[in-house]
């Protein structure tokens, strides 16, 4: 038996670290993604985007991403590592060439330029206060040799590496919490295989801004240079480092003079820098740029087959900003880009990719912008869509249960969203995934989901309260023609009465309906035009929403809030039909670990459920609801089954049917999840001491607490692993010998695809850190379905949300 497992989706935000995202000149976004670099193509089969690659290697925070050309790219991280990478990009093979490890703290800067040997010379800084040079020479041999020492236990936020025109030496600059930005020459040479004789010195110091410099960027302009400086003091400052003859420097033409506004003369100096024994250069200040109301994060020149320069700027006050040189040779504002209103805060860096036709930015809440100009009418810019993500662990994921039309997640960011695929031509079959909605966006770190219907859900946060959230008539819309949706039966009984969108009031923290988008009227003040009762705008999507809609233009209305936990909740399922939600929160006594049962047609609360001592930690209905499974942090599971009253006007009523106790639990630690195979027939329960077991019903036997369950065969045991996630297929393996499929997802962040018949197990597969996750997996979950495919969701701790494609041939 074979197994062919394909990534068709994976969803994650980039780090909230400036410079931590890069545009190559091979048209890939790098990015920082939890503690892996993510690969994304921005025009992915024409105008769509897809994550490639996720490379793990770092056990951190990844602060800093930077390509060095088409194939090499260097990331840096908390964990003090600098990893550099090799990328196959027609074999689609990635490979660690080098770590450098000698840093004592987390790198947050690095870059590199390869020399006229072959040879690249790269460079670091951390932030245990030095700045590290190393070579990595054509054999893949890597030397450290030389470290910088920051003045004054100071700190080093950016550096740039760039060889000087018509010459092999290279010029190094780097600022720190001084408020300057010190300019280094470089220079080394392998002598052996271990020894490197180099020279290294400070040759000049950029004096003039009034606080932190974040963002540095070099270009060549003929035989000159062009360093740009961009600062939290929202100025961006241009310096012009020029060679010098030697006549001219005997000359000392050290000044430089311009005419300002009011007609005085000011003088600009130029101070002359030796590089070497026989090179002059001349340092000056080419201009200040002011456009930004807030910190300058990030900086990135573009030079146009036409030698024409251009400028970007990325800022915290939620704008980027191409700047280009006039004839009268000022540098002006071409264009300004960026996000209106949402909980947003700017922009952490932005760049511009190889041809100059697009500029990226990530934002606070770390997705991307991406913005195309139109060849035709360049004054033109036009968003593109991109792919995006949590930014904070994701706790929980459920498929819509009816086909699978979509996935939605939970996550530690705060936030709710929708995943779906993108259907652009529907006699193509190929579809690319992409965030759809964000039903909610909450004040508190999300924990747990259910999907009542198709356009209902419930979601739990680290609050008492469990929430309710129905579909609005804009989101039924958009997603009927974005996912190709015909055959909608329940969406058509709820249009004409759904409300338009929702939003969350000025003063308030629920999402209110909202039936008209009429905002600001004659007789509205002042005050209600500027802080209008909502924000949304409906709008007609002809493609996935950018990340500025997503935020503002997606929201469900709250249907209701459920009151009766203690505590803060930690898991919710619901049946098939979601005619009946159950609830669980965190506990330390039997009193707060009792299962509340809600009727979702009236909202109201009428089972508790007691059983455990301990955090109820996942829940899960049978398929046709007659049982309710649940698993504890007891190490024990209780079983809870529907009784069958003969007068059919008798409320619904579970009653506990069977239990583990210490003489019969296979489970020595916190069971951490559980599931029902398709029919009904097993349900399965995974814990940390690494065991799998499937349990079914064997006969009538009542001498004990299991009540006729008991093992099914003989329990799958992992060593040294930590089992926190399992689900069954939502279909059979194989319909002659009763096979199930079944997939377990690790603490180390592996998943793990099994084949279980008669009581016995075998492997089929396990997909390793890069193809799965590289912190603990939270969820797994398959897509509903009847075909002879699976589709598996998953999501973990490190921020991804991954969609497989699993083919299995005998």
């Amino acid at each position: 038996m074979q197994i062919k497992v394909e990534n068709i989706y994976t969803s994650v935000a980039c780090n909230r670290c400036t410079d931590c995202a890069d545009w190559g000149p091979n048209g890939l976004i790098a990015y920082g993604a939890c503690n892996a670099v993510a690969i994304l193509d921005p025009r992915h089969k024409g105008n769509s985007a897809k994550i490639l690659h996720t490379l793990v290697e770092h056990t951190k925070r990844v602060n800093t991403v930077r390509w060095l050309d088409t194939e090499k790219l260097i990331s840096g991280a908390d964990d003090g590592l600098a990893v550099l990478w090799s990328l196959d990009l027609k074999g689609h093979v990635t490979t660690k060439l080098a770590a450098l490890a000698e840093h004592t703290s987390g790198v947050n800067a690095v870059d590199g330029v390869c020399r006229k040997t072959g040879d690249w010379m790269l460079a670091t800084a951390a932030a245990d206060n030095t700045v590290k040079l190393w070579i990595y020479q054509n054999d893949g041999k890597v030397n450290c040799f030389r470290t910088v020492q920051v003045k004054s236990g100071g700190f080093c936020f950016s550096l740039r590496l760039t060889v000087l025109p018509q010459s092999d030496q290279v010029l190094m600059a780097t600022s720190s919490d001084d408020e300057s930005v010190s300019l280094w020459l470089a220079e080394a040479k392998c002598q052996d295989e271990s020894s490197v004789e180099s020279k290294f010195e400070l040759i000049h110091k950029f004096i003039g801004h009034e606080d932190w410099v974040r963002g540095l960027d070099f270009v060549t302009d003929g035989n000159d240079l062009l360093l740009a400086s961009g600062s939290q003091d929202h100025f961006i400052r241009l310096w012009r480092i020029s060679p010098r003859s030697q006549q001219q420097v005997q000359n000392n033409q050290t000044e430089l003079a311009q005419l300002s506004e009011d007609g005085e003369e000011i003088k600009v100096e130029e101070t002359i820098v030796r590089l070497g024994e026989r090179s002059w250069y001349a340092v000056s200040l080419e201009s200040v740029l002011y456009g930004h109301e807030g910190w300058v994060y990030g900086i990135n020149w573009h030079k146009t087959e036409n030698d024409e320069l251009r400028l970007l700027s990325a800022s915290i006050d939620k704008t980027l900003i191409v700047w280009s040189l006039t004839e009268e040779g000022i540098w002006l504002e071409q264009v300004r880009v960026g996000e209106v209103g949402g909980n947003s805060m700017g922009f952490y860096g932005g760049k511009f990719s190889h041809d100059g036709l697009s500029i990226m930015g990530h934002s606070y809440q770390g997705g991307f912008h991406i913005w195309n100009q139109n060849k035709e009418q360049p004054h033109l810019w036009s968003s593109n869509v991109i792919v995006g993500g949590h930014y904070g662990e994701v706790r929980d994921l459920a498929w819509e249960k009816e086909q699978g039309s979509y996935v939605m997640t939970v996550s530690a960011d705060q936030t709710t969203r929708i995943h779906a695929p993108w259907v652009q031509n529907e006699k193509d079959s190929y579809s690319t995934w992409h965030e759809l909605a964000r039903p909610q966006v909450h004040g508190y770190d999300m924990q747990a989901l259910a999907l009542l219907s198709r356009y209902k859900f419930a979601s739990g946060a680290e609050e008492k309260i469990v929430r309710t959230f129905q579909a609005t008539g804009n989101f039924i819309e958009n997603f009927r023609h974005i996912c190709h949706i015909e055959d909608d039966t329940a969406g058509d009984s709820l249009l004409d009465s759904l409300p338009k969108g929702a939003s969350v009031p000025s003063l308030g923290l629920s999402n209110k309906a909202v039936y008209t988008v009429e905002r600001n009227t004659e007789n509205s003040g002042a005050a209600k035009e500027g802080y209008p009762d909502n924000y949304f705008v409906p709008i007609q999507l002809q493609t996935p929403p950018q990340e500025e809609a997503l935020m503002q233009n997606t929201l469900w209305p709250e249907l209701q809030k459920l009151y009766g936990h203690g505590y803060e909740i930690y898991a919710l399922a619901a049946t098939s039909d979601g005619s009946i939600l159950a609830s669980s929160c965190k506990a330390t006594k039997a009193e707060h670990a009792q299962i509340i049962l809600w009727n979702t047609s009236t909202w109201k609360q009428f089972q508790k459920l007691s059983g455990h001592q301990l955090t109820v930690t996942q829940l899960s209905f049978s398929p046709n609801g007659q049982y309710l499974l649940s698993v504890s942090r007891d190490r024990r599971w209780c079983l809870f089954e529907k009784q069958q009253h003969d007068d059919p006007t008798s409320l619904t009523s579970y009653s506990l049917a069977a239990s583990t106790d210490k003489t019969n639990g296979r489970h020595l630690r916190i069971i951490w999840s559980c599931d029902w195979s398709h029919d009904g027939k097993l349900f399965v329960t995974s814990s940390r001491d690494g065991k799998v077991v499937v349990w079914h019903k064997y006969g009538t036997i009542n001498d004990s607490s299991l009540k006729g369950w008991q093992a099914f065969g003989q329990p799958l045991e992992l060593k040294n692993e930590s089992v926190t996630a399992v689900a069954f297929a939502k279909s059979a393996l194989s319909s002659q010998n009763e096979a199930y499929l079944l997939a377990l997802g690790l603490e180390s962040g592996h998943i793990r695809i099994y084949r279980f018949a008669q009581g016995e197990w075998l492997q089929l597969g396990e997909l390793n850190k890069n193809l799965a996750h590289h912190l603990s997996v939270r969820r797994l979950q398959f897509r509903p379905c009847r075909q002879q495919f699976w589709h598996l969701a998953s999501c973990g701790d490190d921020h991804l949300v991954r969609i497989y494609d699993i083919q299995i041939s005998n």
